[in-house]
């Protein structure tokens, strides 16, 4: 009979399984807290742990219990100058009981919401549930598998650069208490008491027979202390890989932002929010997913992840360059025969006219074919929205120009992002898991 012995530690001195019952039985609430929780914290904060609140009525477990409406029962109470001995209490009206809020009330109880604290791979998991890059695996690469070097324990054999020092002193020290077990404390005694007889002047003979045998000894265990060397050929551990076949589902990310002058702060900001969100997504998420990313005005560039988020450049506005700088990426980094190629673009959506006709065809002709999902986010301001929706526009100069591609390409999806609170569901919208072939 097989027993597993969950050796996790507990955090933080509390109980582990204790803890995931409750995430598991609380799943709901704490989802729709993580939900508005990111959507107010700042841009470095977006992924951390930390406390949230959830109402105390959804965290109780179910149980049976007494009505208090229905039935008669017996109390004993305090006294008190309203009643006397055989006086009856009116039930309360129905309607009236525990809750919360601000109004004032002259009956009732309630509890205030549960803080507790998320780890920040809790918060993560819940954050991006039931999410995944869509038609993640080519179809030529199915049926094709790779291998890669993963740890596998310790090796008594191996080459220098593999050896685990950490291991191997634990080890030594292992087998030197083991062999000397005794003979510290030993020798520790047996110099005390030549000390003592030494400080003697009156030795007889029995006494000066025994010095000269504590001497003996002494010499005797030194000499079998140092035939213990401090490392011993069995005390030596390598870390020992083996090769084990992967899935050859290797994934590209391009962001591509726009940074213009048009882009005011606001817009900037719901970019970056959106943008960090996927990073932490696919941090997360996947193990082998390279990210590029692209920042653009009228010229773009391939900048680093600190560059792309709180680089200050500005200018005019060609969103052709970002497309035709991804593809140069795309072809000298990313053969379409073996990467699985996403896009993601945000914009506030302003183009001149001309360069969004060249976009359009960059994405029908080239970018799209070689694409497993391409996604437009435009920003627009709370302004903007209401000012399109009056005039009957769908969107700006670059949504108009995208509207087309929609219905022709199945792998192509357009949002509008007004706000914080639109990035999330949006985000959700885009990634959320879809029903494969097959099956039910």
């Amino acid at each position: 009979m097989a027993h597993l012995i969950d050796r996790r530690p507990n955090p933080r001195e509390k109980s582990l399984g204790n803890r995931q019952r409750f995430l598991r039985r609380s799943r709901e609430e704490i989802k729709r807290a993580v939900d508005k929780a990111v959507n107010e914290r700042n841009i470095s904060d977006a992924g951390n742990g930390g406390s949230i609140s959830i109402p105390s009525r959804g965290i109780t477990e179910p149980r049976f219990r007494l009505s208090p409406k229905h039935g008669n029962r017996q109390r004993v109470t305090p006294g008190n100058k309203e009643f006397v001995s055989g006086d009856t209490i009116d039930k309360p009206p129905s309607g009236s009981g525990d809750g919360s809020g601000k109004d004032a009330s002259d009956s009732g109880e309630g509890e205030d919401d549960f803080v507790f604290s998320l780890s920040r791979g809790e918060f993560l998991d819940i954050l991006f549930d039931d999410l995944e890059l869509p038609d993640l695996i080519k179809s030529s690469l199915k049926d094709t598998t790779v291998s890669e070097p993963r740890r596998a324990g310790y090796s008594n054999d191996g080459t220098t650069p593999n050896l685990n020092v950490l291991r191997t002193m634990r080890n030594s020290i292992g087998r030197r208490l083991a062999l000397n077990k005794g003979g510290a404390a030993r020798l520790k005694e047996l110099e005390a008491e030549a000390d003592e007889l030494c400080e003697r002047d009156d030795l007889d003979i029995s006494q000066r027979t025994r010095l000269a045998q504590i001497y003996t000894e002494i010499e005797d265990l030194k000499r079998r202390g140092r035939r213990v060397p401090f490392i011993d050929p069995i005390d030596i551990r390598y870390n020992r890989f083996e090769r084990r076949p992967v899935p050859a589902t290797k994934a590209v990310m391009f962001c591509l932002m726009d940074v213009s002058a048009s882009m005011g702060e606001h817009e900037k900001d719901l970019a970056k929010r959106f943008f960090v969100l996927l990073h932490l997504f696919l941090q997360r998420q996947y193990e082998r997913v390279e990210i590029v990313f692209v920042r653009h005005t009228h010229v773009a560039q391939e900048v680093s992840e600190e560059e792309f988020f709180y680089g200050r450049e500005s200018g005019g506005t060609m969103v052709s360059a970002a497309l035709e700088t991804m593809l140069n990426i795309q072809k000298d980094r990313y053969a379409t025969s073996d990467w699985n190629a996403y896009v993601a673009q945000a914009s506030d959506g302003d183009n001149f006219s001309s360069d969004t006709v060249r976009c359009v065809g960059l994405l029908e002709d080239t970018i799209l074919p070689a694409c497993q999902f391409y996604a437009y986010i435009e920003i627009l301001t709370e302004a903007e929205v209401s000012r399109l929706a009056l005039a009957g526009n769908p969107g700006k100069e670059l949504w108009r120009g995208y509207d087309a591609l929609k219905t022709k390409w199945a792998n192509f999806s357009t949002k509008h992002v007004a706000s914080r609170a639109d990035i999330y569901p949006v985000f959700r919208e885009l990634f959320a898991r879809r029903q494969r072939e097959g099956q039910l």
